[in-house]
């Protein structure tokens, strides 16, 4: 105990300077916001399913809801069942145990239907591709639409792919 409070006594406050503003992201924003309007006319529906992963990728995705990012008012939001979903966001590398439920989330999801991969494990299986427990990469199961690569990728990378997936294959329900 006594070593736990000489080490916070002899800890410094970091100082590094804070990050520079970035205002090319607020241009950004208003045209993914105009870009879904114009695709589907209504808000994005989003089903985040982790079929295995870290959780890097979740915080990620989470990170999408922060103020700076603020993809609610984009018109890009996400629901807990894939029955309201047009575009299928998944992470992780697809296990054994996660296989039939995503599966089930698949097939749930109401056409014209999107899926998106999030990460290395999810496009190409990861590091653990080669193991007991996973079936490799997603497109394995299900047909992808759109890879966002990297561990984990930026959030601004997966507000990307979303829009490269609506510009691969157009969502449009009639009203």
């Amino acid at each position: 105990m006594w070593q736990l409070i000489k080490q916070i006594a002899r800890t410094t406050t970091p100082v590094e300077p804070p990050p520079e503003k970035d205002d090319a992201w607020q241009v950004e924003g208003r045209q993914i916001q105009q870009t879904i309007l114009d695709v589907i006319g209504r808000a994005l529906c989003i089903r985040a399913i982790d079929a295995g992963s870290c959780n890097g990728f979740e915080l990620e995705i989470q990170a999408l809801g922060n103020p700076y990012y603020n993809i609610e008012g984009l018109g890009i939001k996400f629901v807990a069942s894939p029955r309201h979903a047009d575009l299928l966001l998944i992470t992780g590398a697809l296990t054994v145990n996660m296989k039939d439920a995503v599966l089930r989330a698949y097939e749930a999801t109401p056409h014209p239907k999107l899926v998106v991969a999030v990460g290395e494990c999810a496009c190409t299986g990861g590091l653990f591709k080669e193991s007991y427990a996973v079936c490799g990469p997603l497109s394995n199961l299900l047909p992808v639409d759109v890879t966002i690569p990297g561990c984990p990728p930026p959030p601004i990378e997966i507000l990307r792919g979303v829009l490269t997936a609506l510009h691969v294959k157009p969502v449009v329900r009639a009203p």
